[in-house]
């Protein structure tokens, strides 16, 4: 095994460069002349070719940013459209020995090279079992022109199947010789090579020893430890290729005329209509238009419990369609939809590069100078000791396997692949590799409340009855911002059956305040009372007031709302302190409101009134301090924070801005996904120190073996193979357990320190 993945060398397809067109088409138009790019690479394989490829993306004028993920062997560039002709790419990356093609082009089919690689397998393995026999007639005391004629039986065999089964390793070690680079498959395919080589020689010249079984035998089990290699990468990657399964390939359209044709999922375009047959899964964001249905909403939630949709009810990519046939309008393409989102999450977490990884990328990319003078040194050391340039090449070719840098390669990407699979399935979407590296040593979290510590979806308090009059003008304004007092004001306002007031323009949201409009030539406020009232002592206004609707920074009237906290949040707080993390309550909301949510919490730190300046001001001040702080918050308002923590994670919920913020972003509405998160990340940061362990254990015993002439080629080929599946088989231990048990553990400590509901509500 080596660090190259699966399938490396397998002939790819024809590579021809996409249009322009073509392009902008299948990339996601990120505003201001900005693009994001996704490529298939088929022929990437280790650390060696992340930084080929990237680096001759980086070498395109316009090119922005490139990161590959080795796993999915695909490249996510960003790019200016005035500066670049993206075209210029693909001639840059076939220059570099690596093929490309727009992600979304591939031709759809099952895991094909895997069954290149059975097939590698079963030719070596097939050839390696008939030369062992004929070996051992030689061994048996076949001399003269029997062994001879046994050695060419051997070689008629030896040679075709080393030819055809060693592809896996020769042709990328020849891209990367063209390309004046070195990878791990040059010291290989030197071994095998040299091997071969050695058996003609000795054959031809009538020589008593040929070493055709030990070629194709090592050929043998350098293809059992990549096939298993491949394997285990397929199942540590599970999580996005269940993403990909939950895809459909296409929808029903239906057209104006009322005729239906089944389109492919990429030409499904925003504003189509689409006929949902019972059963089927949702292909893209959507709205129902007509009919209703019970639908399994557990990719987007969490909960198993099936939820009723009817008109105007909007529906995720990826959801089930369970009872009824539904009339759908898409909100959004493929490409842009939340299966979509999700599977780029994974794919974005996968390719991260933190630190560990940097390090351990780093040390692999010295091995293969290294390889080939350890190698070099050890033949001319022995052929100099010995005389025996028979033993010195043997020697020489056994370094040049076992000191192939595996382990050290898999270390840390294999942890993180597992963990981003094993988070998933936590119903937690990890955005950034690095972020779980830097989440497994926090010790302080800041909460904002609204939306994070609570549901996010408070009614309004029934203590107040609201003016009709001026709940209708509040709602006018409300309906245009997502914050969750708005969206209680929109509801109530529904729910009453009030008008919309008329004349309400230029709305705008001020992020930490409320919202400002104009009737009438008046100014309307809603919002914060020392914002939205020019003299809040005056209209007797205090921290309890809430949300209050003002005319020219006169009070027309004040809204109060209760909202109940987020299951699992004692669960959550409970666990996090008692592993030693410092918790802390920062909103913008009320001092009363923020207290009782805090004390209901049993956190004892707690600031309210927090502008987004403020929090990022608070955040900053802890990190000066030295504290590692996790940030969690929903809104927009919370963004700067978000941006600024050394880690950060939102709900699924959460704004735009707040998401693309975010480290993390957790899907079910149970907060317990926090400290499981941090679980995780511990005890990832724990496996990737033991594969660090395993893979400099293996080094310190192996290679002076090697050089010292005490392992074999084959024996070299073994322990290198060996070495790989144990850090993985490692890293995989990261997959059970840690899971349903911390969540119980939480609730339990939780039920320990504090007598509170799991419901209770806080009220403003």
């Amino acid at each position: 095994m080596s660090c190259c993945t699966a399938g490396s060398g397998m002939k790819s397809d024809a590579v021809v460069a996409p249009s322009h067109q073509e392009i902008l088409h299948l990339s996601q138009d990120l505003g201001n002349g900005r693009f994001r790019t996704y490529l298939t690479i088929p022929d990437m394989h280790c650390g060696a070719c992340i930084r080929a490829v990237e680096g001759a993306l980086q070498s395109v004028p316009g090119v922005e940013s490139a990161r590959v993920n080795l796993s999915t062997r695909r490249a996510t560039v960003e790019w200016r459209k005035d500066q670049a002709h993206f075209e210029e790419a693909f001639t840059a990356l076939t220059k570099a020995g690596f093929p490309a093609h727009l992600a979304g082009t591939e031709v759809p089919g099952n895991d094909r090279r895997l069954k290149e690689l059975l097939l590698a397998l079963g030719v070596a393995g097939f050839a390696a079992g008939n030369v062992m026999l004929l070996s051992v007639s030689v061994w048996s005391g076949a001399e003269g022109s029997t062994r001879d004629l046994f050695h060419w039986i051997s070689a008629l065999i030896a040679i075709p199947a080393v030819g055809y089964a060693g592809r896996v390793f020769f042709r990328p070690a020849l891209t990367a010789l063209k390309a004046g680079r070195l990878n791990m498959d040059v010291p290989i395919s030197l071994a095998v090579l040299l091997a071969i080589g050695m058996s003609l020689y000795e054959t031809a010249t009538h020589g008593a020893h040929a070493y055709f079984d030990a070629s194709v035998t090592l050929l043998f089990f350098l293809l059992i430890g990549r096939t298993l290699d491949h394997v285990m990468r397929e199942r540590a990657r599970g999580a996005v290729a269940g993403l990909a399964r939950l895809t459909p390939e296409g929808a029903t359209v239906v057209a104006k005329d009322g005729s239906r044709a089944w389109t492919p999922l990429d030409e499904v375009q925003t504003g189509m209509r689409i006929a949902l047959a019972a059963g089927e899964r949702i292909p893209v964001d959507c709205t129902v238009e007509d009919g209703t249905s019970d639908i399994d909403m557990s990719i987007a939630t969490g909960e198993s419990v099936p939820v009723s949709a009817g008109p105007q009810t909007a529906l995720p990519a990826g959801a089930l369609n369970l009872t009824g046939p539904l009339m759908v309008t898409a909100t959004s393409p493929a490409r842009s939809s939340f299966l979509a989102e999700m599977t780029r999450m994974l794919e974005a977490a996968e390719s991260a590069h933190p630190r560990y990884r940097r390090l351990a990328d780093k040390a692999a990319s010295l091995y293969a100078p290294v390889v080939h003078l350890a190698a070099l040194a050890s033949f001319i050391g022995w052929l100099w000791i010995s005389g025996d340039w028979h033993k010195a090449l043997m020697i020489a070719v056994a370094v040049l396997i076992v000191t192939c840098p595996c382990a050290l390669g898999l270390a840390v990407p294999i942890v993180q692949v597992v963990a981003a699979g094993r988070l998933f399935k936590a119903g937690i979407m990890m955005r950034d590799g690095a972020g779980l590296e830097k989440l497994a040593k926090i010790d302080h979290v800041l909460f904002d409340k609204t939306g994070t510590l609570t549901l996010g979806t408070p009614r309004l308090s029934d203590r107040d009855a609201p003016n009709p009059e001026a709940l209708a003008l509040a709602a006018s304004l409300a309906r245009e911002s997502r914050h969750p007092y708005a969206h209680a004001l929109t509801r109530a306002s529904r729910d009453l059956g009030l008008t919309a007031c008329t004349g309400v323009t230029d709305i705008a949201e001020v992020p930490g305040f409320g919202l400002t409009g104009t009737q009438n030539g008046t100014k309307i406020r809603l919002g914060r009372p020392d914002w939205a009232i020019s003299n809040p002592g005056a209209d007797a206004l205090d921290e309890n007031t809430g949300v209050v609707l003002s005319r020219n920074g006169r009070l027309i009237d004040r809204f109060r709302f209760s909202d109940a906290l987020r299951p699992g949040a004692e669960a959550a707080i409970s666990a996090l302190q008692h592993a030693g993390i410092e918790t802390e309550v920062v909103s913008g909301d009320a001092r009363p409101t923020v207290r009782s949510t805090a004390d209901a919490l049993g956190i004892s730190k707690s600031r309210a009134r927090m502008t987004p300046k403020g929090k990022l001001q608070l955040l900053e001040a802890l990190q000066e301090k030295g504290h590692r702080v996790l940030m969690l918050g929903d809104g927009i308002n919370d963004a700067p924070a978000l941006a600024s923590a050394d880690v950060s994670m939102v709900p699924a919920k959460a704004a735009d801005i707040g998401r693309s913020s975010a480290s993390f972003v957790f899907l079910h509405e149970d907060l317990t996904a926090l400290p499981l998160a941090v679980s995780i990340a511990k005890r990832a940061h724990g496996l990737v120190l033991q594969n660090f362990a395993l893979a400099a254990l293996y080094n310190m015993i192996a290679v002076p073996l090697a050089v010292l002439g005490h392992a074999t080629p084959l024996v070299a080929a073994l322990a290198m193979s060996g070495s790989s599946i144990v850090v993985t088989l490692n890293a995989l231990r990261l997959s059970y357990g840690g899971g349903v048990r911390n969540r119980e553990t939480a609730k339990q400590a939780a039920a320990q320190h504090t007598d509170t509901p799991p419901h209770k509500e806080a009220f403003a």
